[in-house]
C-alpha cells in the first residue's frame, strides 16, 4: 500500500483543479461532493498507507517515492519526491482525517453563501494539498514550496469575504507577518545548500552532524534561521500578532488553520530538522524559552476577551507554545502527541463555536451569549468534552495526557528545566480559567439570544467524531505511572530522538502537581465567573485592573509597538523620500548625457565649412599635444 502514498497530496490538488475549472458551472452539491470527497478519498489513502507502514515497516523505518526531477542545475537536483516515516505518518494521518471533517462541516456551515461556495472549497483543497506537500517533502526546497502554499492559502481565506476592508487587512497582516519569517527561512535554506551542497532532509541532517561542530557560529546561525520561520507560520513570540486578527475569515478555516495545517508547521519543521537544533543548543534553549514565554502571554490574553473566536485564537497560541517548549527541551515524541491532541481537540472547538454562531445570528460576542446548554445540548456536550481536553482534565481526556508528556520532558531538561516546567504549570491554571470562562459565559446562565439553528448531521457528526477522540487519543501513550503502554512514543522514537527519562516517582509528583494545576483552575474559574461573577467587575474596576484589562486584551501591545516604531518609521520614512532622494544619482546621470548631447548636437549646422574648419581646429590641437606634451 505504500506506493500509494503519491495519492495523498495529489487528490486535493485534482479537486482544486476541478473546482476552479468547473465551479462556477456545478451546483452546491457537486460542488460538496468534489470538495469534501476528494479529501475523504486522500484521508482514505492516508489511513492505507499508514496501516501499511505500521504493520508492516519498511526497511529502515522510512519508504521513498520519487515522482519527477523538478529541476536539474550544475548537480542541484530536486525531486518532487515524498518521505514517509513516523513523523510524516502522524501529519498525514491527522492533516487529511482532521481535514475531512471540517470540509463536511463546511459543506453546511457555508450554505449561505451563494457567491463564494466553490471558491471557498477550491481555496480549502489547495489549503490541504500544500500541507501535505510540505509535510511529505523529502528535500527542503519542496517544503519551502508548501510552506508558501499555505500562506498564500492563509491569505486568501482569511481574506474570503473580502468586500469588508477589515478581512482584506487582516488578510494582509498575516500574509506580511509570516513574511517576516518565512524570508529568514529562505534566507537559512540558502545558507544549508551553500555550506553543505544538499537541500535533501536526511542526506543534510548526516552532513550537519559529521561536518560541523556543535555550538559553532554557522549551526548557530542556520538554526537560528530556521526557528525564525516557525515562529512566523507557528504564530510564536514575536511574530504571533497575526493570528487573532485571522478570525476575520469563515470558522471552516479558523478550524484549518488553527487545528491541523498552518499553524503546526513550525513544530513540524523543528521536528523534522532536529539534528540542526540539537548542534545548536543555544538556539534550542530558546525555543523553549519562546514557548514558554508564550504560552504565558497569550494565556493572559485569552482571558479578557470577548469575542469566541479570539479566545480560542489565542489559546492556539497558547498550546502551540507548549509544542515548542516541548521540541525546545527536546522531548520529541511529546510535541507530536500534543500537536495530535490539540488538531482533535481545537478543531472540536472551532466548529463548535461555528454553530454556535450560526444559531445566534451569527453573533461572537460572549456576553450577547448564555443559558445554550439547555438549548442546544449535543454542542454543549461535545464543547464540553474539546474544552476539558484543552485544559488536561487528568486521567479522563488526551489533552491531559499530551501535556503531561510535555511537563515532564521540561521538568527533565537541563537548560532551565525547572522554570520551564514553572511556565507550563502556569499556563495550565490560565488554560483552565479562560477555558472555562468561555463555557460558563456561553452555556450557563439567563439566555440572552435565542438559539435558533436546527443542527443537522453534516454539522454533529463531525463534533461527535472530534469530541470522541478528544477523550481517548492520550490512551495512545500511557506514562509508567498508568499502564506503561508508551504505543505512540515508540512508534515516534523510530523517526525522532528519545526522550529523557525521569523516575517513576517524580513523574508521579509532576502529574500530581499537574492534576492539581488543572482542577485548582476550574475551580477557581467557577468561584470567580459563575458564584461571583461580581468579583471580576470589581477587580477590572480598579486602576490597575483596568490597565491590566485593556493591555491583555490588546494582545500585550505588540500591535501597538508594531505599529508606531516599524509601520510608522516605514510610512515617514516614504513621506520624507516622496521624491525618491536614492533615485537622484541616476538622474543626474541622465541629466549630464542630456546636456552633452545638447552641446554635440549644436555643433550639427550642416555647413561644410564649419566642419572643415572643426576639422582643421582639431588637427592643429593634437599636433599641438603630440609637440608640446610629449
Amino acid at each position: 500500500m505504500l506506493h500509494l502514498l503519491f495519492l495523498v497530496p495529489l487528490i486535493p490538488f485534482l479537486g482544486f483543479a476541478a473546482l476552479v475549472a468547473l465551479g462556477r458551472w456545478l451546483s452546491k452539491g457537486q460542488v460538496a461532493l468534489i470538495g469534501v470527497g476528494s479529501i475523504g478519498v486522500s484521508a482514505l489513502a492516508a489511513m492505507l498507507v499508514g496501516f501499511s507502514f505500521v504493520i508492516a515497516p519498511p526497511e529502515g523505518d522510512s519508504f521513498s517515492q520519487s515522482i519527477w526531477t523538478w529541476i536539474k542545475v550544475d548537480g542541484f537536483t530536486p525531486g518532487i519526491a515524498f518521505y514517509l516515516d513516523s513523523l510524516s505518518v502522524i501529519m498525514i494521518l491527522v492533516v487529511t482525517v482532521v481535514g475531512f471533517l471540517i470540509h463536511l462541516y463546511s459543506a453546511d456551515y457555508m450554505l449561505e453563501d451563494e457567491a463564494g461556495y466553490a471558491r471557498f472549497f477550491s481555496y480549502m483543497n489547495l489549503f490541504v494539498g500544500s500541507m501535505l506537500i510540505l509535510v511529505l517533502a523529502d528535500n527542503l526546497l519542496l517544503l519551502y514550496l508548501g510552506w508558501e502554499g499555505v500562506g498564500l492559502c492563509s491569505y486568501l481565506l482569511i481574506g474570503f469575504w473580502y468586500q469588508d476592508p477589515a478581512n482584506g487587512r487582516a488578510a494582509r497582516k498575516a500574509f506580511i507577518v509570516t513574511r517576516v519569517g518565512d524570508t529568514a527561512m529562505l534566507i537559512g535554506l540558502l545558507l544549508l545548500f551553500t555550506k553543505l551542497g544538499t537541500l535533501q532532509i536526511q542526506p543534510l541532517m548526516e552532513a550537519a552532524s559529521t561536518h560541523w561542530v556543535a555550538g559553532s557560529s554557522i549551526t548557530i546561525a542556520a538554526a537560528g534561521l530556521l526557528m525564525g520561520g516557525a515562529l512566523g507560520k507557528s504564530a510564536q513570540l514575536p511574530l504571533q500578532t497575526w493570528l487573532p486578527d485571522a478570525m476575520a475569515g469563515p470558522t471552516p478555516t479558523s478550524a484549518l488553520i488553527h487545528a491541523a495545517t498552518m499553524v503546526t508547521a513550525g513544530v513540524y519543521l523543528i521536528a523534522r530538522t532536529n539534528v540542526l537544533f540539537t548542534l545548536a543548543p543555544v538556539i534550542h534553549t530558546t525555543v523553549a524559552a519562546i514557548g514558554a514565554g508564550t504560552l504565558i502571554l497569550a494565556g493572559f490574553s485569552a482571558l479578557t476577551q470577548r469575542d469566541i473566536k479570539r479566545v480560542l485564537a489565542y489559546s492556539t497560541i497558547s498550546q502551540i507554545g507548549y509544542m515548542f517548549l516541548a521540541v525546545g527541551v527536546g522531548a520529541w515524541s511529546a510535541a507530536m502527541f500534543h500537536f495530535m491532541t490539540h488538531a482533535f481537540f481545537k478543531a472540536l472547538l472551532f466548529m463548535g463555536a461555528g454553530v454556535i454562531i450560526l444559531g445566534l445570528h451569527h453573533e461572537q460576542d460572549m456576553f450577547k451569549m448564555g443559558g445554550l446548554r439547555k438549548q442546544a445540548p449535543l454542542v454543549f456536550w461535545t464543547f464540553l468534552a474539546g474544552s476539558l481536553s484543552l485544559v488536561a482534565l487528568p486521567l479522563v481526556t488526551a489533552g491531559f495526557y499530551s501535556k503531561d508528556a510535555i511537563l515532564a520532558g521540561a521538568w527533565a531538561s537541563d537548560a532551565g528545566g525547572k522554570w520551564l516546567w514553572a511556565a507550563g504549570i502556569g499556563g495550565a491554571v490560565l488554560t483552565s480559567l479562560y477555558t472555562l470562562r468561555m463555557i460558563f459565559l456561553v452555556f450557563f446562565g439567563e439566555v440572552r439570544t435565542p438559539f435558533h439553528l436546527k443542527v443537522g448531521p453534516r454539522l454533529w457528526l463531525p463534533l461527535v467524531v472530534l469530541a470522541f477522540l478528544s477523550i481517548v487519543a492520550g490512551y495512545l501513550d500511557l506514562p509508567e505511572t498508568m499502564g506503561n503502554r508508551l504505543w505512540f512514543s515508540d512508534f515516534m522514537h523510530t523517526s525522532l530522538p528519545e526522550t529523557k527519562e525521569l523516575a517513576t516517582s517524580t513523574v508521579l509528583n509532576l502529574q500530581i502537581v499537574a492534576s492539581v494545576a488543572s482542577i485548582g483552575g476550574i475551580l477557581a474559574a467557577y468561584y470567580v465567573f459563575l458564584r461571583e461573577p461580581g468579583l471580576v467587575r470589581r477587580l477590572v474596576m480598579t486602576p490597575v485592573g483596568a490597565a491590566l484589562h485593556r493591555f491583555w486584551f490588546v494582545g500585550w501591545g505588540f500591535d501597538w509597538a508594531y505599529d508606531n516604531l516599524i509601520v510608522g518609521t516605514y510610512v515617514w520614512l516614504a513621506r520624507v523620500n516622496r521624491a525618491d532622494a536614492f533615485d537622484q544619482p541616476i538622474r543626474a546621470i541622465a541629466l549630464i548625457n542630456q546636456a552633452g548631447h545638447f552641446v554635440l548636437s549644436t555643433t550639427q549646422t550642416g555647413q561644410l565649412r564649419w566642419y572643415a574648419t572643426s576639422v582643421a581646429f582639431g588637427a592643429i590641437v593634437a599636433v599641438g599635444i603630440v609637440v608640446f606634451v610629449t
